[in-house]
């Protein structure tokens, strides 16, 4: 799939701080999908994440000891403001930006498509994801290995079939569902198993 994927990344930034507008205070306190991370730490998550440079990202890994977790949790207090609004706000002036870490440009939808849902489902917040950027998130992580946070290994155990897009990949006993369950499921997102079928769930509920 080709184009421009910056058109998209936008749009679904600009459309979670539409929904994070209208939370409380005690919404961004809810458990997000993310263990161990409340709503208002995966907003900071992300707006560190739109903020990060090549260069800026090898600097952080270096003084994070090569520890991706410490690392990920270091940019959260960093961007994590005071109240809510405020790291809202640093969210909206993050958004234009088009910088990335030293990834393929397709892992910032990912990581606004997974993140996005980490952040909404937990509250009973419902998004109709434009269907090529949820299938573009799952195709680069159906070629990234586990240990960069993607699916490729796992997708030589298990097929998936989307039952509300034309994509079918990988090898083994077939899951179907709607691709943005595939996505989640194959991102370690046990919520989204409920959307599944076939003798291939077993084999995603076996790894999240």
């Amino acid at each position: 799939m080709t184009g421009d994927v910056w058109p998209l990344v936008h749009a679904e930034r600009a459309a979670l701080i539409d929904d994070l507008a209208g939370l409380d205070e005690a919404q961004w306190d809810t458990p997000s999908l993310c263990d161990g991370w409340a709503v208002h730490d995966v907003v900071a998550h992300l707006v560190n994440s739109a903020r990060s440079t090549r260069t800026g990202f090898v600097v952080d890994l270096v003084r994070a000891r090569f520890d991706f977790d410490r690392q990920n949790a270091r940019g959260v207090a960093r961007e994590r403001g005071g109240t809510p609004k405020e790291t809202l706000e640093r969210l909206r002036r993050a958004a234009p930006r088009t910088s990335t870490p030293p990834a393929p440009l397709d892992s910032r939808l990912v990581e606004e498509v997974i993140h996005g849902e980490d952040i909404r489902r937990p509250l009973g917040i419902a998004r109709a994801y434009p269907r090529e950027a949820v299938v573009r998130a799952l195709r680069l992580q159906a070629r990234t290995p586990a240990s960069f946070g993607g699916a490729k290994e796992l997708l030589g155990r298990v097929r998936l079939a989307a039952t509300d897009a034309d994509l079918t990949i990988g090898d083994g006993p077939e899951a179907t569902g709607p691709v943005l369950d595939l996505l989640l499921a194959v991102s370690g997102r046990r919520v989204a198993l409920e959307g599944l079928d076939g003798p291939g769930a077993a084999v995603l509920a076996a790894q999240s």
